[in-house]
C-alpha cells in the first residue's frame, strides 16, 4: 500500500509541476516578468501570469512561476500527508501553471534546450535559435529603466522588444535573447503575447530545483533530463495529450481501480480520472502558441 501511495501521489505533481535538473546552488539574478496573453486564437480574452528568469554566471533558466511560487503550501500540505499517512486532493489547494516547460540557455553560447515532461518522463531537447534583430533609436522609459527598441521575426510572428543596457545581461523572457542588454518588454505586433519585467532581486544560496520537483524524485519521478529530438519529443507530447494517464492506466488493475486511497473515500480510480481532466483542462486551455508555425494537430472527429 505504501508503494501504491507513492505512485498516486506524485501523479498530481506530474501534471502541474514544473520540470527541474540537477541541484545546484550558487548566486542567481531572479526577473519576474509579467505576461499577458491570448490562449484562445478566436477569443478576445486575455490571461495572465508571472514568469521568471533565472540568470547565474553558467546559465539562464525561464519557466512559469505557478509552482515555485507555492513551494512552501505544497511542502505544508505534502508533510501533514506523510505524517497522517493519508492522501489528500493537492489540486484544491494549489493554483495550476499555464505552462508547464523549461528554457534553459547556456553561457556564453546561448545553446538553447527546451525541457518538458511526457507523464513520468522529463525530456529535453536543443533547439537552435537564433535571431536577427534590428536595433532602432526610439528609446522609452519603462518603470524605473531607460530602453532602446528592437524588432525580429520569430516563430511566424513579428516582435517588438525594449531592452536596457543598464541591465548587462543579453537575455530576455523565453526563447528571446541577444540584444546588449535585458529585454525589459517584450510583444507581438497582434498583442497575442507580452511580457513586461514587474521586478527583481537576487538569490543567494540559489537551488534551481522547486520543493514539488524534490518531492518528486522522492516518490520515483525521475528529475533526470533525457536527451531527444524536437520531432521525437512532440510525437510523444502529442500522444500524452490524447491519453495523459496511459502510462499509469498500464500499472493498474481492475482490483487496484477500486481499491481507496489511503485515508480516503476517494477511489484510485476516481483519483486517475480526476487527474485525467485536469491534464487535459491544461492542454485543452491554448491553442494560440507563441509560436504560431508550431501550432498543435487539429484533433481527429
Amino acid at each position: 500500500m505504501k508503494k501504491l501511495f507513492s505512485i498516486f501521489f506524485i501523479a498530481l505533481f506530474v501534471s502541474v509541476s514544473a520540470q527541474g535538473s540537477k541541484d545546484i546552488k550558487e548566486t542567481a539574478n531572479r526577473f519576474f516578468y509579467e505576461l499577458t496573453f491570448k490562449p484562445k486564437k478566436d477569443s478576445a480574452k486575455l490571461d495572465n501570469v508571472i514568469a521568471i528568469l533565472d540568470i547565474t554566471s553558467k546559465k539562464s533558466i525561464y519557466q512559469d512561476y505557478t509552482i515555485p511560487a507555492q513551494d512552501s503550501i505544497i511542502k505544508l500540505a505534502v508533510e501533514e500527508m506523510e505524517k497522517v499517512k493519508a492522501w489528500k486532493d493537492m489540486s484544491k489547494l494549489i493554483k495550476m501553471p499555464k505552462f508547464s516547460y523549461k528554457i534553459v540557455k547556456t553561457y556564453p553560447d546561448m545553446k538553447e534546450q527546451y525541457i518538458d515532461r511526457v507523464s513520468m518522463n522529463l525530456f529535453g531537447y536543443d533547439d537552435d535559435v537564433k535571431f536577427n534583430w534590428n536595433i532602432l533609436p526610439e528609446k522609452e522609459k519603462i518603470g524605473e529603466y531607460n530602453t532602446q527598441k528592437a524588432t525580429t521575426d520569430f516563430g511566424g510572428r513579428k516582435w517588438t522588444a525594449w531592452f536596457s543596457t543598464d541591465i548587462p545581461f543579453q537575455d530576455g523572457p523565453y526563447k528571446f535573447y541577444g540584444l546588449p542588454g535585458l529585454i525589459v518588454k517584450i510583444e507581438d505586433t497582434e498583442k497575442n503575447y507580452s511580457w513586461k519585467l514587474s521586478g527583481n532581486k537576487k538569490i543567494e544560496n540559489y537551488d534551481e530545483v522547486s520543493y514539488s520537483e524534490k518531492i518528486n524524485a522522492k516518490y520515483g519521478v525521475s528529475q533526470t533530463v533525457s536527451p531527444t529530438t524536437k520531432e521525437k519529443f512532440d510525437k510523444a507530447y502529442a500522444a500524452y495529450k490524447q491519453d495523459p494517464m496511459a502510462e499509469f492506466r498500464q500499472k493498474v488493475t481492475p482490483e487496484m481501480g477500486n481499491m481507496k486511497m489511503p485515508g480516503s473515500d476517494v477511489t484510485i480510480g476516481e483519483m486517475m480520472k480526476k487527474q485525467e481532466k485536469i491534464a487535459k483542462d491544461f492542454f485543452n486551455s491554448n491553442d494560440n502558441p507563441i509560436e504560431k508555425n508550431q501550432a498543435p494537430e487539429k484533433k481527429k472527429k
